[in-house]
């Protein structure tokens, strides 16, 4: 079992060990959720944009979904996706994470809101000045729903389509990228969008035996680490103000964090 662990000091990195070689094509940082933790994730990409300005070419950036909810600033956190041109030295993928789905399930699909709203989606409806807490419960008011869903999307409307292009998953080289893993019993060309977003329990539970390496956040852990072909990089963002990434390259994996001090 081999872990990469985050140094707790800002600026500093530690190498992670691996027995299986990592081969993306090229350089890759990929970055964990950040639930509305804008300041975090603006001091990430900054770091990011550095880095590879210092290295004279540019890299790709893989945000790994959940951009909203739990924490308060979603609204400012789609701002910076959607203005990622500001940084010529990145090459965006953005994944979408079950947060996101659950927000298009009700918007575009008319999907009931209390479940969103429970998992945090209040946080993002202040975010955009919206009210939603009279929406909660099983009695709810139909129109009050649909009056709910029409001033979110109007709201939202600057960052909707950002939303709604959102990827499942990207590969490079043998490494997939996804929100919540992949089935370890299917190959990465036949998973299942819910895979993707929501998981399995079988990806914690058993490696894959294609030699994939697999990038996910969705579920939280102390440090962002590497085992059993599974790269961890969600550390909670939102309670814990520490941002995670992942810089990979050909043979290469290494593991950053933005952090806010008390």
């Amino acid at each position: 079992m081999v872990f990469g662990l985050i140094d707790k000091l800002r600026g500093r990195r530690e190498t992670a060990r691996i027995d299986t070689v990592v081969e993306p094509e090229g350089r890759i940082y990929a970055v964990g959720d950040v639930h509305g933790a804008a300041l975090l994730l603006e001091r990430m990409i900054e770091r990011i944009a550095a880095e590879s300005r210092a290295e004279g070419e540019p890299a790709t950036l893989v945000m790994i979904g959940d951009y909203i909810d739990r924490g308060d600033s979603s609204r400012d956190v789609l701002d910076l996706l959607a203005n990622l041109d500001a940084w010529p030295e990145l090459s965006p993928v953005l994944l979408q994470g079950n947060h996101e789905a659950m927000l298009l399930d009700f918007i575009d699909r008319g999907a009931t809101p209390s479940r969103w709203l429970r998992f945090g989606g209040l946080q993002t409806l202040l975010s955009y000045g919206v009210g939603g807490l009279g929406v909660l419960g099983p009695a709810a008011d139909g129109q009050a729903v649909e009056d709910l869903r029409a001033e979110l999307a109007e709201q939202m409307a600057d960052h909707l389509d950002l939303l709604r292009g959102l990827s499942l998953s990207h590969s490079s080289g043998n490494v997939l990228f996804a929100h919540a893993g992949a089935d370890p019993a299917l190959p990465v060309e036949m998973q299942s969008d819910r895979a993707l977003v929501w998981g399995v329990p079988a990806f914690l539970e058993q490696p894959r035996s294609d030699g994939r390496w697999v990038v996910h956040g969705h579920y939280i852990v102390d440090v962002a680490h590497a085992a059993n072909g599974r790269i961890a990089i969600d550390t909670g963002a939102y309670f814990s103000q520490r941002l995670s990434a992942a810089r990979l390259g050909p043979g290469q994996l290494h593991f950053l964090t933005e952090t806010i001090e008390d």
